[in-house]
């Protein structure tokens, strides 16, 4: 027996079944674009722990900040002892974070943490008990998290109840027929028949749905929304957790639309891989919440500050907003001569920088998706060496996250595997 298949079933014995794993791949070494398992078998990785290591595995800066944090002290929590590193990343975010109003921050550990807390602040602010997301949102796992997704199965199916006074709103899809227009019009008439928008208190929008299937928010919508919150004193939140830290050409998505949101949640691509999160927003919004009402044992971990702090670091000396731009030219260039090839399979390719996806479907109709041949790939590409994820509300889109760090050699060998799975389930 392999050592991966040993693995997989103490995997099975000893951890719970509603833990998924994607691939069947446990991790021994890795280092920039590639990944090797226990066996010895390398992958290129064009997953880096869902646009976690934006600045590929094992940066050499990022491990030297770790180390040298490790060296000093692990952890004294914040609410007790603090430390520099807090203050110093919540005063690089508050100068990085677009607008020009005045910022604070508070670090969180994960995602979701800065979701839920998001919500607080924005509820604490502004006095008022709604919130709108929208559908095929992905906002975590957590109870208020569930609550904001946009996808039943597998987030919230068997969780329920839900938190009160949470709505969802149309989000605009052009390529299955739903138009900037619709989606304006949706959230009017949610204000007309499910909520008073003088009882919602906030807005939140992820720039680009992650595990929606990477639809991208047009920046006219953007500033449509930015119109609407305006206009009835609700706060747009910016759920930037999966596209922030240079992933879409720009440290923050929601800079492609030029409006400035009131809370921007991070986490994924802050730190290289290690356990922190963020919420910046505007000053008077953060400061909303009275002290004690905001953080947590390990929030804001000291050596997740540190590596937040390299990775920063890291994105401006290396210009990897810039390289994002050339990797998604890249993979468009590749993937849009093979949806020429293959319009019956391929109904639609999108991207944003190096946030890249294919929508499958059946004979070319948005309406027949391909979630079984979506499933296969991901299965094929992982036996030729090269691990892609899954996602969308039908689960037929496959997403590309490669670290920014890539070289274009590994991509387009990447590419060449993905293409080659492909050919390979259609002969």
């Amino acid at each position: 027996m392999s050592a991966s298949s040993e693995l997989m079933t103490r995997r099975q014995t000893a951890v719970a079944r509603g833990v998924a794993n994607i691939t069947s791949v446990f991790a021994n070494y890795a280092d920039n674009a590639e990944l090797w398992d226990v066996d010895g078998k390398r992958y290129i990785d064009f997953a880096v722990g869902i646009a976690v290591n934006n600045t590929g595995h094992n940066h050499p800066k990022v491990r030297a900040a770790v180390e040298a944090q490790l060296q000093r002290f692990s952890h004294t929590c914040f609410h007790v002892a603090p430390y520099e590193g807090y203050v110093a990343l919540a005063e690089k975010l508050n100068k990085l974070v677009p607008g020009e109003s005045a910022k604070k921050t508070m670090l969180a550990t994960t995602g979701a943490e800065a979701v839920e807390n998001a919500i607080k602040i924005a509820r604490a602010h502004t006095g008022r008990p709604g919130v709108v997301a929208f559908r095929g949102g992905f906002h975590g796992r957590t109870l208020m998290g569930m609550s904001l997704t946009g996808k039943v199965n597998p987030y919230k199916a068997g969780f329920g109840p839900f938190p009160g006074e949470i709505y969802h709103a149309a989000f605009p899809n052009n390529y299955h027929g739903v138009t900037e227009q619709d989606a304006v019009h949706d959230l009017n008439e949610l204000f007309k028949s499910d909520i008073d928008p003088q009882r919602v208190a906030a807005v939140i929008i992820e720039p680009v749905q992650g595990e929606g299937g990477f639809n991208i928010a047009p920046p006219s919508f953007l500033k449509a929304l930015r119109a609407v919150c305006d206009q009835f004193g609700i706060l747009l939140i910016a759920d930037e957790i999966q596209t922030g830290f240079a992933r879409t050409g720009r440290l923050f998505a929601i800079e492609h639309s030029g409006i400035e949101a009131d809370l921007i949640t991070m986490a994924k691509g802050i730190a290289g891989g290690f356990p922190i999160s963020a919420v910046t927003g505007k000053a008077d919004v953060m400061d909303a919440a009275e002290p004690g009402g905001l953080g947590g044992t390990y929030a804001g971990s000291p050596i997740g500050c540190a590596a937040a702090l390299a990775v920063l670091e890291v994105i401006e000396d290396e210009a990897l907003c810039k390289r994002a731009y050339e990797i998604g030219n890249r993979f468009k260039k590749r993937l849009k001569s093979l949806q020429e090839d293959r319009p019956e399979l391929i109904g639609n390719m999108r991207a944003l920088g190096s946030m890249v996806a294919v929508e499958l479907v059946q004979n070319g109709d948005p309406n027949q998706p391909a979630a079984d041949l979506t499933k296969a790939i991901v299965a094929k590409a992982q036996k030729h060496g090269l691990i892609i994820l899954p996602c969308g509300t039908r689960g037929n889109v496959i997403r590309f996250l490669p670290p920014l760090t890539i070289s274009d050699s590994l991509i387009e060998k990447g590419l060449s595997i993905f293409e080659t799975c492909i050919f390979e389930l259609e002969a």
